[in-house]
């Protein structure tokens, strides 16, 4: 019985060798491919391309994903800049997502000091990073399959337009997902943490009023105001805001307020988002947005319509995966500055009003959680509940930096981002490894998935049936 026990011990310890030996090549090889990821990222970076409109960024993406022997599909879903990219066949598959979307009015150069690039966007949230690094971890994961000969198909999907035109709830509904297994996803931030997640539900839509024009000065009676509308609708928005759930976000902009003080404007628009954290809630406060829109036109003489613009699920947890890609994350750990790139965080760390610059978090994993306060809206939240979805945050930003700011965008720009970029892939990587080696991983994340969701959900995504919005950066 002695010699039986020492036998299976040895096999035991054999397998986790072997593993070991795995995952140290396969982070290896990234880490020997980093310079040329980097390059990527940084003319994704430089392109700046806003939401459907990624022509570049998609195919530079789709040619680095091909040459690496994945089938592609492009234009997706009815959307030209969306595609899938596969290898191999069969279960499990794997998803990794990917973004590469940048936000309007946020040019700026990779320095530590306020200097536009003179461009109309910039990569404030990140997703040059965030496509990069799930096709390096998505090549990663298929050059371990074919050495290895492992059965099974990874997959990346190439996600446009995450900044409010919900590229994926469209993939999402056209039913891209039905035969993934598990999907990952990471996103740039100011600190590593793979705890997990929370998202808040969204609707948005652009509200138009239509008036009648007129000599402002000299015929002002003959004129009905589309401005007064967009106006009135704000002001009753503002004063709903205090009798709507405290947790809840409501956000606009006028992005047409008519042309010339001395012109009554006859066409007005301004684009308002939702938020919380249950879609039950953001549907109800959406409708009542619609109504104070409603009301303003009657009340100015003026008509409105509305187009739908993007519409996201809160983000659904998978505890069974997030403790697996908090694990692998721990194992690749943070990132070290350099002389250099210290400095530069020390300049980004005096601008955001810090005294000096917090290089701990960079380096450091953030203690694991089960629960998250939701701070933002992602469309990954349709897919997890399509699919069992797990994601995490690496340290691209200099710690202490906001989201869709200059100093995200200049961090973004250089070898900061480009080392958290990294960390995020090999973590991804790690993960998918760990389920195509363990099917009672994969088994037992879809039935968390399944609980969490309820046997009975139906999927009924918030933008209602429209068509993609392509042309809502225009």
């Amino acid at each position: 019985m002695k010699n039986v026990y020492l036998l299976a011990l040895t096999l035991f310890s054999g397998f986790t060798l072997l593993a070991q030996e795995d995952s140290k090549k396969v982070l290896s090889d990234l880490e020997a491919r980093a310079p040329q990821y980097g390059k990527i990222a940084n003319e994704i970076w430089n392109l700046a391309e806003m939401g459907y409109q990624e022509e570049q960024s998609a195919a530079l993406l789709q040619k680095t994903l091909s040459g690496e022997g994945f089938r592609i599909q492009k234009g997706v879903a009815g959307i030209p800049t969306a595609f899938i990219a596969e290898y191999g066949s069969g279960t499990p598959v794997i998803a990794i997502l990917g973004e590469y979307d940048a936000l309007p009015g946020l040019s700026q150069e990779a320095v530590p000091m306020q200097k536009s690039a003179g461009k109309a966007a910039g990569h404030a949230c990140g997703h040059h990073l965030f496509g990069t690094a799930s096709t390096a971890a998505a090549i990663a994961v298929k050059n371990w399959m074919q050495q290895n000969k492992i059965p099974g198909t990874i997959r990346f999907y190439g996600c446009p337009a995450e900044e409010g035109g919900s590229g994926k709830v469209y993939m999402v509904r056209e039913g891209l997902f039905d035969d993934v297994d598990v999907a990952l996803h990471w996103h740039p931030g100011a600190s590593n943490a793979a705890s997990a997640g929370a998202a808040l539900a969204n609707k948005s839509a652009k509200f138009r009023f239509y008036g009648i024009s007129a000599h402002a000065a000299g015929a002002p009676d003959k004129g009905r105001s589309s401005l007064d509308g967009v106006e009135a609708m704000n002001m009753m928005v503002n004063m709903m805001r205090e009798h709507i759930p405290q947790e809840a976000r409501i956000h606009y902009v006028i992005t047409d307020g008519g042309k010339a003080p001395n012109v009554v404007p006859n066409f007005a628009e301004v684009y308002y988002y939702a938020r919380h954290y249950s879609r039950d809630v953001v549907i109800e406060i959406f409708d009542r947005i619609v109504k104070a829109a409603e009301g303003a036109a009657l009340g100015t003489g003026t008509t409105m319509d509305y187009e739908m613009i993007g519409g996201t699920h809160e983000l659904l947890p998978n505890l069974t995966l997030q403790e697996v890609m908090y694990e692998n994350l721990t194992e690749v750990g943070g990132i070290t500055y350099t002389a250099e790139e210290k400095a530069f965080g020390e300049k980004i760390a005096k601008s955001l009003g810090m005294d000096s610059l917090d290089e701990a978090t960079a380096r450091n994993i953030q203690p694991y959680e089960t629960t998250a306060r939701a701070s933002g809206s992602t469309d990954v939240g349709d897919v997890s509940f399509a699919v069992p979805t797990v994601g995490l945050r690496a340290a691209t930003w200099v710690p202490g930096t906001p989201a869709h700011s200059w100093q995200a965008v200049a961090a973004g720009g250089t070898s900061i981002g480009a080392k958290g970029m990294m960390v995020a892939a090999k973590a991804l990587a790690l993960t998918a490894m760990d389920l195509y080696k363990d099917p009672e991983l994969v088994k037992k994340a879809k039935q968390e998935f399944v609980e969490r969701r309820g046997a009975d959900f139906q999927y009924i995504p918030l933008l209602g049936d429209r068509e993609p919005a392509l042309n809502y950066r225009n």
